[in-house]
């Protein structure tokens, strides 16, 4: 999601401001430094699964789930405040198309 929109919508601060004064880079740096960090954590996400645990997997297998449609909905744009086409398309594909 870009910066202007959340400064329109009369946010105080958003995220990437606060990184941006903070470590004083640019809009396209705090992008980046992001999807290294978003990276990094479905590493430790996948890493984490594969280990043995004293949680039972169907509740890993939730979380992990919750995990995962956050990352659908929100890669490339906001698309829960913003739903288009392409989300439209995978919500009838998850809730309405029959996978046979």
């Amino acid at each position: 999601m870009k910066n202007w929109f959340e400064q329109k919508r009369g946010h105080v601060a958003s995220t990437v401001e606060c990184y941006m004064k903070q470590y004083g880079v640019s809009e396209e740096q705090v992008y980046s430094e992001f999807q290294k960090q978003i990276e990094n954590a479905w590493l430790d996400i996948n890493q984490e699964c594969l280990k043995p645990t004293a949680v039972s997997m169907p509740l890993l297998a939730r979380i992990l789930n919750l995990s995962r449609t956050t990352d659908v909905i929100y890669k490339e744009q906001d698309s829960y405040t913003h739903v288009g086409k392409v989300m439209r398309d995978n919500i009838a594909s998850v809730l309405i198309n029959v996978v046979i």
